[in-house]
């Protein structure tokens, strides 16, 4: 089994959340994307708290496209420091994890 990852990125509305994830599938850059939201986000910003809703995006990967995943990410955002985080997935049924390592081969 290899190492797989959920990358998350949240933006300011879902038509940017949905060209993100969008994007980043058609590169085979993630296997798949999903768009949640809106969500509240409570955060603190430029020296204050502050709230607002945001969109999230979760993508799936593998840590070998993370680093080009990352920088799609951030080049395609419309922040100029967006969150870009990612989680290990520890565990996973085996022909979706299969799925996920065809998907994301650059071919």
């Amino acid at each position: 089994m290899g190492e797989y990852l959920l990358v998350s990125t949240t933006t300011e509305d879902r038509a940017t959340a949905a060209r993100l994830a969008s994007s980043a599938v058609k590169a085979r850059l993630a296997a798949s994307g999903q768009v949640v939201g809106p969500v509240a986000s409570y955060f603190w910003h430029l020296g204050e708290a502050g709230e607002g809703e945001e969109w999230q995006v979760l993508l799936k990967t593998t840590a070998a496209r993370y680093a080009e995943l990352e920088a799609h990410l951030i080049a395609e955002h419309s922040w100029n420091k967006p969150e870009v985080t990612a989680i290990p997935l520890v565990a996973g049924a085996q022909p979706y994890l299969d799925w996920l390592d065809a998907s994301t081969t650059d071919k």
